[in-house]
Formats: C-alpha cells, sequence, structure tokens
C-alpha cells in the first residue's frame, strides 16, 4: 500500500496507536518492534480490542484473509512517513523546541501563551522522540492553527531525523549543556546535534528562530539567521531580569516593540533557571501578535505537574521536585538555586545523572564538591554512581532503602530538593513523602 493509499485510511479512523492496551474504537494500530519485544504478535489483540486496522512488518502475523491487517516493510518507518504526509497536507505553523535542559518546560508555557490567542496541538507528556514525535503529528488536527512540537536527542543525527518528519517553520533551542555524553562522546558532537534544528530551518523559505542570547552556543549556531533574541540583556529583542525566586520566580520583562513598558510576572515556577524558559514564551506570543496582557495571564496561572520544579506541601515539610531528569548541568542550576533560596532548614536527595559515559565519574565528584560548600543541613545521594564518589554524605543504593529510611525517621520542617534522573525513580520518595 503506498504512502496516499494509507493516508486516506489514516482519514476514516479514529486514532493512532502503538499500544494494544490503549486501543479507541476505530484506531489505526501501529505493531513497532523493540530490543525485548514484538509489536506484530499483539495485532490481533488490538484488532480485538476494537482498533480499524494495524499495520505490521512481520509476515509470521499477517493474515491473508484479513483485510485489516496492512502488511509492510518497517512498521516505524511508515508511521513516520504518513505522520510527514499528513503534517505537509495540513500545513499548520509548527514550532520545534529542542534544548539540553528546559524544552518540556519551554514547551508548555509557549503552549500555554500561545492558547490565549489560537487552537493549539502541542506535544503531551514527553512524546519528543523517533515514535512519540509522528504520534503528536498525526494527532494534529484541521481545526488546530498552530503546532507546538518537542523534539530529544541521545545521539548525532536525532534531531535532524525528527525535523525531517515534523518540518517545521519556526524553531526554539532551549541551550546547550552537559548531557548524554554517553551518546553524544562530546560536547563538540551535543552543540552539532543541537544545531541540526537550525540547519534544517534555514534550508526553508520564511523561517524564524528565538534565540537565548545568552547562551554563546546559541549566539554562533544562528548566526545571520532570521531570528527573535530573548535573554537577560539589554540589547535582546525581549530582555528579563529576576526579581525574587522564593520559592516561586517573579520577574520583569520588557520588549523593544512595546516603548516604554516594563511589566512584572509571579509565577508558580521554581528555580531561576525557568527565567530563559518564560522569556521564550514571552518572545513566541510577541511574534504571534498575542497581548502582554494575555502573555502574563498564561505565565501566572502555568503550573507544572510533571516532576520539574514541582512545588508541593507535604506535612511540615516543602518539596521541590525535579524529579523527572537530571544531567550535570541541570543539576548544578538546581542546586545553585536552591542554595540561594530564603529558605531554612535545607535537605536535598540527589540520585545519580545517567548516560554519561565516561566522564560520569567526573561529574559527579563536581556535584559532590558542590555540596561541600554549601551548608545544606542534610545531603542524600542515591546511586551507584554517587556512590563511586566516596562522598562525606549519607548514600544509598536505591529508592526503595531512601523510603525505609524516611519511614523510620521522617524529616520535618525542611525544604527539600528532590532531584535525579527519571531511572533513580526518586519520584516515588517525593510520593511516599506527599502522603505523610
Amino acid at each position: 500500500m503506498d504512502i496516499s493509499s494509507l493516508y486516506q485510511l489514516f482519514l476514516k479512523c479514529s486514532a493512532v496507536t502503538t499500544d494494544s492496551r490503549t486501543c479507541p474504537r476505530g484506531a489505526m494500530f501501529f505493531a513497532l518492534r523493540g530490543k525485548t519485544f514484538d509489536g506484530n504478535a499483539f495485532a490481533r489483540k488490538a484488532l480485538d480490542a476494537g482498533c480499524a486496522c494495524a499495520v505490521i512488518d512481520n509476515r509470521r502475523y499477517f493474515a491473508e484473509n484479513d483485510g485489516r491487517y496492512i502488511l509492510v516493510e518497517n512498521s516505524l518507518l511508515t508511521m513516520q512517513a504518513l505522520a510527514n504526509y499528513h503534517r505537509r497536507k495540513l500545513r499548520t505553523p509548527l514550532i520545534a523546541i529542542t534544548g539540553t535542559n528546559g524544552k518540556t518546560t519551554t514547551k508548555e508555557l509557549v503552549a500555554a501563551v500561545l492558547s490565549r490567542a489560537y487552537n493549539v496541538h502541542y506535544t503531551q507528556g514527553n512524546l519528543n522522540n523517533y515514535i512519540g514525535v509522528p504520534l503528536t503529528l498525526l494527532d494534529l488536527k484541521p481545526e488546530h492553527e498552530l503546532a507546538v512540537v518537542e523534539m530529544g536527542a541521545s545521539c548525532r543525527g536525532d534531531i535532524e531525523e525528527l525535523a525531517e518528519i515534523a518540518d517545521p517553520d519556526y524553531g526554539i533551542i532551549t541551550n546547550i549543556g552537559r548531557a548524554h555524553l554517553g551518546g553524544f562522546g562530546s560536547m563538540e558532537t551535543l552543540v552539532k546535534t543541537k544545531g541540526e534544528l537550525f540547519d534544517y530551518l534555514k534550508q526553508k523559505e520564511g523561517y524564524t528562530v528565538f534565540v537565548y542570547e545568552n547562551d554563546i552556543n546559541l549566539r554562533s549556531l544562528s548566526m545571520g539567521m532570521n531570528k527573535v533574541t530573548y535573554g537577560e540583556g539589554s540589547e535582546t529583542d525581549v530582555s528579563g531580569q529576576l526579581v525574587s525566586c522564593s520559592p516561586y520566580m517573579t520577574f520583569k520583562w520588557k520588549s523593544k516593540k512595546i516603548f516604554g513598558e516594563e511589566y512584572t510576572v509571579k509565577t508558580k515556577l521554581v528555580g531561576d533557571y525557568n527565567l530563559p524558559n518564560a522569556l521564550a514564551a514571552i518572545a513566541v506570543g510577541l511574534y504571534f501578535k498575542v497581548s502582554p496582557e494575555e502573555i502574563n495571564a498564561a505565565l501566572a496561572r502555568y503550573a507544572p505537574t510533571n516532576s520539574r520544579s514541582q512545588l508541593k506541601r507535604a506535612g511540615s515539610n516543602t518539596l521541590i521536585i525535579d524529579a523527572y531528569n537530571a544531567n550535570p548541568t541541570s543539576m548544578m542550576a538546581a542546586l545553585k538555586s536552591f542554595r540561594q533560596m530564603d529558605s531554612f532548614p535545607k535537605m536535598v536527595i540527589l540520585g545519580d545523572m545517567r548516560e554519561l559515559g565516561a566522564v560520569s565519574l567526573k561529574e559527579h565528584l563536581r556535584v559532590v564538591e558542590y555540596l561541600k560548600e554549601s551548608g545544606f543541613a542534610k545531603v542524600w545521594l542515591v546511586g551507584q554512581e554517587f556512590a563511586a564518589t566516596k562522598p562525606p554524605f549519607r548514600t544509598f543504593a536505591n529508592v526503595g532503602e531512601v523510603i525505609s529510611e524516611l519511614k523510620a525517621n521522617t524529616p520535618q520542617g525542611y525544604t527539600i530538593l528532590i532531584k535525579g534522573s527519571n531511572g533513580i525513580r526518586l519520584s516515588e520518595a517525593a510520593d511516599f513523602l506527599s502522603e505523610e
């Protein structure tokens, strides 16, 4: 079946799914393969659950006399091609967002701002990879006026591939920091990978990129491009200044487009590292002619609920939960912001930073050295990477040991920063404290 014929079938389906456990009636099921599973084996289950058809790439599971099966050479590549075909048919203006840190929060803030004036479709959760981006695009509807798509990368070429699929018109690289170094190998490769988004846009007519001018790498990557700049400097198109961050961030901003006006926004975001994310949303909002009043209202109302800079009261304690991901750049930013926060006593529960390859020990040692000088009342470190540094702090092998200690000796009256890579599962410790 060629892509145009498959597209006509797709238009008759209610949705697209890759999970046989989640099958809306009338959906199109794509059987994807992984290292430890073959989605083709679940095609029959998906059809029995109500899917209208199943796209498979393993002839063993193909039923000749059942027209609901669509046999292709590669289900994943077919889904990606269908997503690209659908996106090009609709031609919805699309903003792509990538970066080492802050891309999910920036995506949420940009979508919140644009939604004050437009019908916006945007990436749900963290569906930002070679499967998530196509699924996001396939959920795009004719009534959507703008799309905001998050793109993640763990090795060279990832962003180029996702850009080819999504065909963005606008782009944001939030920042370029030290993450996934085990996959990238070096900072130079990481910079080139994130820059693949700008490389793609340079080939298009009418593109615009939104650039954080305080990042030297982004200034270099965007040289000569059509851009709107934002940052903490007075020379940028949108400039901002931190007012306070105890615990929520309050900041001021102004724009060259709005002479003589300065606005103050009180957010529900924790951490001064969120200032560039908010400024990016302002820059995008102004570009698409959202009023300053609507922009400010959207930023003030947005509250994170995804374990990213999330503040939660838990009995006598205050939790700052940033346990979805961690890398050297985001870890140091969180610790520095927490150190400056006017709240005492302070406790940190930190989990390993994963996927750092050969520099893992060095990067964990750097965090430990910073902790030594920070003066936090309590420091708990979780995972074998931190343990390998032989720190002068309490260490735990896993989150289960942390929860056992919390049961025996629950902290009282602390402000607690909880941060680590998602695989360490520190969100479970946050959940336990929230229930106490």
